[in-house]
């Protein structure tokens, strides 16, 4: 049964000092953008959330900018302008080609990488792209800002440290060093949920993230260091089935996710060798 839409509230500020004043004065309110996830769960009339705050009109969260060496990608910025932004395309690579896998143009066009990070699947396809990167998800409220490494920003399955009052207004992506991969293993080229997604960085100090094997995307510490100390790849490979926790679902199971984990690995060691 689908969400009878009469029964909900959505407020639109006319600027992000009006949105900020509306969370605090008037919360709890669900932050809306893109609404790629949320009309899902209203079509399919799963969605408890009744009362919206809508931050599509902020054009100041759509904005992407380079300050001082860091990349500062607007929260609202789409997958489209990211895919197209040649500062993208020239520091964080893996992250245009991770937009170039979500859904197709329509959701390019209207999803957003702040929508992802705030949603917190861990098939999400930017999510790896941005814990590899050591991305900061820059958080607002009317109390002022507060900057959280993305890898110690998910808590659990599609929890974070976000307060009720605080959005997310941005993501910052510091200088990245190094060869830069991606890879996302789903049933079909496109508009797929990932079975298995990983990002990495060959580099002195390694970095490979990977989603839909985990309540959260990880990190592979143990597999990174070592990589970094000139382990050899079995090694390495049976160090990251042991850090990772896939479970069996309609996509895929954990058995099969384990492996093809361990190929990525593989695969993204022997393609940036060199």
């Amino acid at each position: 049964m689908k969400s009878p839409v009469a029964e909900m509230t959505m407020l639109t500020p006319k600027d992000l000092e009006e949105a900020l004043r509306l969370l605090s004065d008037q919360g709890p309110l669900v932050p809306l953008a893109g609404c790629t996830d949320l009309y899902v769960a209203l079509n399919f009339g799963t969605l408890q959330e009744r009362r919206f705050l809508n931050l599509w009109p902020l054009a100041e969260l759509h904005q992407i900018s380079e300050e001082g060496g860091t990349l500062r990608i607007g929260a609202l910025a789409t997958y489209t302008q990211i895919i197209r932004d040649p500062r993208v395309g020239e520091r964080i690579p893996m992250l245009a080609a991770a937009s170039r896998e979500v859904g197709g143009v329509q959701i390019q066009n209207r999803g957003t990488l702040g929508g992802n990070v705030a949603n917190g699947s861990p098939a999400g396809d930017t999510l790896p792209v941005l814990a590899a990167a050591e991305a900061v998800v820059v958080l607002q409220s009317r109390g002022g800002l507060r900057r959280v490494n993305i890898n110690q920003f998910y808590t659990g399955y599609r929890q974070s440290v976000r307060r009720p009052e605080e959005l997310i207004v941005a993501i910052e992506i510091g200088p990245l060093e190094g060869r830069q991969w991606f890879r996302k293993v789903g049933t079909r080229a496109a508009q797929a949920i990932s079975k298995v997604v990983m990002a990495a960085i060959r580099a002195p100090r390694p970095r490979i993230a990977l989603g839909s094997v985990a309540p959260t995307v990880v990190r592979l510490p143990k597999t990174e260091a070592l990589l970094a100390a000139g382990g050899s790849i079995a090694d390495a490979q049976r160090a990251l089935t042991e850090e990772i926790s896939p479970i069996d679902d309609l996509r895929s199971s954990a058995a099969y996710r384990k492996r093809v984990s361990a190929n990525l690995l593989a695969r993204f060691w022997a393609h940036t060798d060199g």
